[in-house]
């Protein structure tokens, strides 16, 4: 993985290369490369390290063709090298394949061994070479381009987005999926292919979302979508919503920022339209579908990865408040493997900024696959319902799940993500709105949440007002190698993902814990060398809050605390408080605490210099195990 763009258009393609490579940027790569095509030359050129050697590479030899592929590779097979960039190359007697893959081929290794012994030559140390060897083979034995290449993938376990260019073929291009995200981008004289849309915005807004065990054949002007046993595949073709100014910097000097400070409007966009003040309730439409489950429910599943899943923890502690009923959060990545029960009468929800994380799909499956109860079946005419938290209209896991909710909060450029968290809490509050109102909530609790929803866009802009004393105090955090964040119930979560974003984008080695079990380990950490941030706003638990703090402040720490809007108080611990404001509820508390964390995580990273938007080895869609 990480970045594939693709266009046949009959004249030159590789300015849309470029571009497209250039968007994809923030998803995180260490070498990227193209393929061209014409009537009398194929020109592949790559180079390890960030675009800006790429093009200047093709600025000195300004190579030319009809058809073409891109790709910024995230490295898994063999070391960020010119040699493994993408795309790779393998010869057949008529000409020569050109190929692009984002995903993980398991079997690989056999495939490989059987090609070494027909005499075939490997130069990179990947597992997408593979693919192209097995390609040209099937080509040499007289296959059809797309008839080759439909042979080869039923030979192949692993998941695979791929954008495919034939030397003799230069007005054609194949692209194929499987677990990994491709688009068709239409116009009236080009065809797009595109792992993410952002890479194609401004050539087309027409789009076709591939399925799994598809494949694609490109030419200037026309597609075919067939499956994997060769018959055609009818697909309806989506408007994009998405404009060129969303992926712009627009004045901020890192997407990171501008990420940060759209969150009042990400926050009004997600409750457009959904909450009703007069029943404490909200209408979400998506979830339509799960209403006649209710009366069956008795749980929810959630699972997640990353960012999504601390997310998913911060939910867990306020829909059990709302709904009464038990919330269990795994991450994605360990659920399918550890033979999860899934009990009848639970509902899974699936919580993913690009709809596309493989771990994330992989579980949503295993949930449906679990949850698949014979006898429930035939009690209510279906399993326990599967719904989604998704950014991305027509993503994978927007497909596949039985209703959802659309977070609306806009691209995340910088690979660290902040606003899209906001929104996925923001989607938990409502769901649950929706569910407690329907079981035990009272309304006038309903509309105490409702009024918190609605007045959090202006709280999160009296913390974003005061971003100067933040930078202030990350000044003195980014002088700091290790940091503990301390919260408790909700807040705990928040911490964790403080503690993750401040790693993320600073470097800096930072550990999260719930406060009440500081005293069981971790306060052996605790002295001059360590900074503690707690996150101390005035709530239930605030007292207990305060016995911590004076725990940290009697050995000997140094404290930054997370407090509320006129508590003076908070400063016999620390002179950095800063507070969140004083009417913002439990229900919103995290919220907004996890604002000022994201602030604080910013300024310390641009002081420490590190790469903001793009940190080390990070990938914003991690669409590979």
């Amino acid at each position: 993985m990480c970045g594939i763009v693709g266009c046949v258009n009959g004249s030159s393609v590789l300015p849309v290369l470029v571009d497209g490579l250039k968007r994809m940027e923030y998803r995180g790569y260490d070498s990227a490369g193209v393929a061209l095509l014409r009537a009398d030359r194929s020109t592949v050129i790559k180079r390890a390290g960030k675009l800006v050697e790429l093009a200047a590479a093709l600025d000195e030899s300004k190579p030319t063709g009809a058809a073409g592929i891109g790709h910024s590779r995230w490295a898994t097979h063999g070391p960020p090298t010119e040699v493994n960039a993408h795309p790779h190359v393998a010869s057949w007697a008529g000409g020569s394949i050109a190929l692009v893959h984002n995903g993980i081929i398991e079997n690989y290794a056999e495939l490989k061994a059987g090609l070494l012994t027909q005499g075939r030559t490997f130069l990179s140390e990947t597992d997408t070479e593979v693919l192209a060897h097995l390609i040209a083979v099937a080509r040499s034995e007289g296959k059809d381009l797309l008839e080759a290449v439909r042979t080869v993938l039923t030979q192949v376990r692993g998941t695979f987005a791929l954008a495919i260019l034939d030397s003799t073929e230069p007005g054609r291009m194949i692209g194929a999926r499987r677990g990994s995200p491709l688009i068709v981008g239409v116009a009236n004289d080009a065809i797009y292919l595109a792992s993410d849309q952002t890479a194609i915005l401004g050539h087309t807004d027409q789009l076709v979302f591939l399925d799994d065990d598809e494949i694609v054949d490109c030419r200037s002007g026309t597609y075919t979508v067939i499956d994997f046993e060769a018959s055609v595949q009818r697909h309806e073709v989506h408007r994009s919503e998405l404009q060129l100014e969303e992926i712009q910097k627009s004045g901020f000097p890192h997407f990171l920022l501008k990420e940060i400070h759209a969150q009042p409007e990400a926050v009004r966009d997600i409750l457009r339209g959904r909450l009703i003040l007069e029943d404490g309730i909200s209408h979400l439409g998506g979830l339509d579908t799960i209403m006649p489950f209710l009366p069956w429910l008795d749980g929810i599943d959630t699972v997640a990865c990353g960012t999504s899943y601390y997310a998913g923890l911060v939910g867990s502690y306020l829909l059990e408040r709302m709904t009464e009923l038990p919330v269990h959060v795994a991450f994605a990545s360990e659920f399918r493997y550890r033979s999860p029960v899934v009990a009848k009468g639970t509902l899974g929800m699936v919580i993913s900024q690009s709809g596309e994380t493989a771990d994330t799909l992989a579980a949503l499956r295993e949930l449906k696959r679990r949850g698949n109860h014979p006898q429930e079946q035939r009690r209510r005419g279906g399993g326990n319902p599967v719904i989604g938290l998704v950014n991305v209209v027509g993503s994978s896991i927007a497909r596949e799940v039985d209703g959802g909710v659309y977070l609306h909060a806009g691209p995340e450029i910088s690979v660290a993500s902040t606003k899209a968290f906001t929104a996925q809490v923001i989607a938990q509050l409502l769901v649950g709105l929706q569910i407690g109102r329907n079981r035990r909530l009272p309304i006038t609790e309903g509309q105490h949440i409702v009024r918190a929803l609605h007045a959090l866009p202006d709280q999160i802009q009296r913390i974003l007002d005061r971003s100067a004393d933040i930078e202030a105090i990350a000044d003195r955090v980014a002088g700091y190698d290790h940091v503990m964040f301390l919260g408790r119930d909700a807040l705990y979560p928040v911490a964790l993902e403080g503690a993750l974003k401040l790693k993320e984008v600073s470097y800096i080695q930072a550990e999260a814990h719930a406060a009440g079990e500081m005293k069981h380990g971790p306060i052996a950490l605790t002295g001059p060398d360590l900074l503690t941030i707690y996150l101390c706003p005035k709530n239930d638990l605030y007292e207990k809050a305060r016995s911590n703090l004076q725990e940290v402040k009697a050995r000997g720490g140094t404290l930054v605390i997370v407090g509320t809007e006129g508590d003076t108080s908070l400063r016999e611990f620390s002179d950095d408080v800063v507070g969140i404001p004083a009417e913002a509820p439990i229900w919103t508390q995290p919220i907004l605490v996890n604002v000022w964390l994201q602030l604080l995580a910013y300024y310390a990273a641009v002081k420490r210099g590190t790469d903001v938007d793009q940190p080390r080895n990070l990938a914003k869609s991690v669409t590979v195990e």
